[in-house]
């Protein structure tokens, strides 16, 4: 395993029971540090793939380094260097969030004391500290899923390991969420998360991999991957009093852009003036100065830039639709073994 690298993977494969494949054939690799993601729909091989990595699921073929251990052969070795944080958040209802915690640490063989020391850090991080005496079976979704964030970090692991970890939780939660983990990351952890959520990738992932029916069928960051899909658009549209009027103008301003270094391409789409341009926010107010000049009177100018779903598109002819309630691969694979339909 290269010293730069903390995650290894190289050709795995995972045929679950029935034939199913999950995962055809998969390479990447973590760089130490690094904040990793991997961007799917359920059942594209995300939740294999992580529970591969973490020594919970038996790999078919391929090899796996993880921390500069063997998955096969030194799986314990592995478990000491993460911290797991799954879909479902398994916690002690009736113990209070200080408890839950030191109880972490009394299990990592921490004594007492540091488990203690060790739970006070860690309500702060997860912003907790206010509620560290109440039962955990009184906290709201997302301070759920913060305190199960916590007990995966008592260890301080080198690699922490996240399913989907703000899957069902309310737009303030999940920003509270991801402001927690880019702390996290600051501190020097490496993180794999596995999302299904355009926004949550591209708002936390260095670099990440989409996967798509056990493949990986795109890899870089965020930025890269959507810079390949080409130009920005700017749409305008133009006022007018009537309608011959109105395609009098956008005429007029067609062979106006057409002429500008800026614009490799424009048409006439839907009653607007599309504009393909290299550099949105540059071109946009150059391109309302040139129809101002002119005297064509703009009603509306938007710019557009390609997503990660436009990426996801482009890769695999679909898009992700997020919490289709469809379950994991593991989910997926023993439909077919209960008379069940694998849902597409």
């Amino acid at each position: 395993m290269s010293q730069d690298n903390i995650i290894e993977v190289q050709d795995l494969v995972k045929v679950y029971q029935g034939e199913v494949k999950a995962l055809s054939g998969i390479n990447f690799t973590v760089g130490r540090s690094e904040f990793f993601g991997f961007l799917g729909p359920n059942g594209a091989g995300k939740s294999t793939t992580i529970k591969i990595l973490s020594t919970l699921l038996k790999k078919t073929t391929g090899k796996v380094g993880v921390a500069g251990f063997d998955v096969d052969h030194q799986p314990k070795e592995i478990r000491k260097a993460i911290g797991f944080a799954m879909q479902e958040v398994g916690l002690d209802d009736l113990s209070s969030g200080m408890d839950f915690l030191v109880m972490q640490g009394l299990l990592y063989n921490l004594g007492r004391k540091e488990a203690r020391v060790r739970a006070d850090e860690l309500l702060e991080l997860v912003g907790l500290t206010d509620v560290a005496k109440r039962k955990v079976g009184t906290y709201s979704g997302g301070m759920r899923r913060r305190i199960d964030l916590a007990g995966a970090l008592v260890h301080r692991p080198e690699i922490l390991f996240l399913d989907e970890p703000t899957t069902g939780l309310d737009p303030q939660s999940r920003l509270a969420t991801w402001d927690h983990l880019n702390e996290l990351h600051s501190q020097g952890t490496t993180i794999l998360l596995t999302t299904q959520m355009m926004e949550e990738a591209d708002h936390l992932c260095q670099r990440l991999a989409i996967i798509d029916n056990g493949l990986i069928v795109a890899e870089g960051t965020p930025e890269s991957l959507k810079d390949e899909m080409g130009d920005d658009v700017v749409r305008i549209s133009v006022a007018s009093i009537s309608e011959s009027g109105s395609q009098e103008l956008y005429d007029k301003a067609l062979s106006l852009v057409g002429t500008q270094s800026y614009v490799t391409g424009s048409s006439l789409e839907g009653g607007e003036l599309v504009v393909n341009v290299r550099d949105g926010d540059a071109s946009a107010p150059r391109l309302l100065k040139l129809m101002i000049e002119h005297d064509i009177e703009i009603a509306r100018l938007a710019v557009s830039r390609p997503t990660l779903d436009d990426v996801f598109l482009q890769h695999t002819g679909r898009t992700i639709r997020p919490d289709n309630g469809e379950g994991d691969e593991y989910g997926q694979a023993i439909r077919p073994l209960l008379g069940l339909r694998r849902r597409g």
